[in-house]
């Protein structure tokens, strides 16, 4: 117990998304857990999530099956999605596995469990994260090493299950409030700046008088922003940048 609370103290002091993912990715594989996928999205309409490119996904699973599994769409088949949109907690991978035994699954859903196969992944289990608001969903998908069987993965959670929900679900809170980005979404210091002013309720005018540039050069940090956010309007770069914690920064020492 006192390494778990060891881990979540870490958890806790954590600033950057990397580092943390790495050490999260490291305490699981502590349990066997050696392949993970955090997917969260607040674009969730129904059983949709939305468009790919507005995920926020973190991973160290074979880039060759991340592709198959998010860019490809497999993931709406994933005999474990269903559960994973309507429920909170933990679930094993059993499940499909009963559901598969019974003929429950469809043609597509078992595609799904064919091609996990096939990248050595056979077992494991799901946490999915209590929801704030019907339009976000986060969970995390925990596989196990390929040598261990889904009996095994369940004797480890009934040992372990309680500390390893408790680690995930921090885990989850703690990258919520972390800024994240990818090189082709991120906004620069400028673009960040006036989309700040624009949230505090400033005129492009007012802004223009704030940084001391022209209203012109406002109005093209702004389309730079939208551009940057993959939205047609300034209140929707705004709210998108927000969604990914990339306006109103505190500066962390590098």
């Amino acid at each position: 117990m006192n390494d778990t609370l060891d881990y979540i103290e870490s958890l806790t002091q954590q600033t950057r998304l990397e580092e943390l993912w790495d050490a999260h990715c490291a305490q699981m594989k502590k349990f066997g857990f050696d392949r993970i996928i955090y997917g969260y999205t607040n674009y969730r309409s129904g059983m949709t999530v939305g468009d790919t490119d507005d995920f926020f996904v973190l991973s160290n699973h074979d880039p060759n099956y991340l592709h198959r599994f998010i860019n490809e769409g497999l993931y709406i088949d994933g005999p474990m999605f269903e559960w994973t949109m309507n429920n909170a907690g933990a679930a094993s991978w059993s499940r499909a596995a009963e559901a598969l035994e019974n003929g429950e699954l469809s043609e597509q859903q078992t595609n799904v469990l064919r091609v996990n196969r096939s990248f050595g992944i056979n077992a494991g289990y799901t946490v999915s994260f209590p929801t704030v608001s019907t339009r976000n969903k986060g969970a995390i998908s925990l596989a196990a090493r390929s040598d261990l069987s889904q009996a095994a993965v369940d004797a480890i959670w009934a040992e372990h299950g309680r500390e390893i929900s408790l680690m995930n679900n921090v885990a989850h809170l703690k990258v919520q409030s972390l800024p994240y980005s990818n090189s082709e979404r991120e906004l620069t210091s400028r673009q960040r700046e006036v989309l700040e002013w624009v949230g505090d309720g400033k005129t492009i005018q007012d802004i223009a008088v704030l940084i001391e540039r022209t209203p012109a050069t406002v109005e093209k940090h702004l389309r730079l922003a939208r551009d940057a956010m993959n939205v047609e309007t300034t209140a929707q770069a705004l709210l998108k940048a927000s969604f990914m914690k990339q306006i109103y920064l505190l500066e962390v020492p590098k």
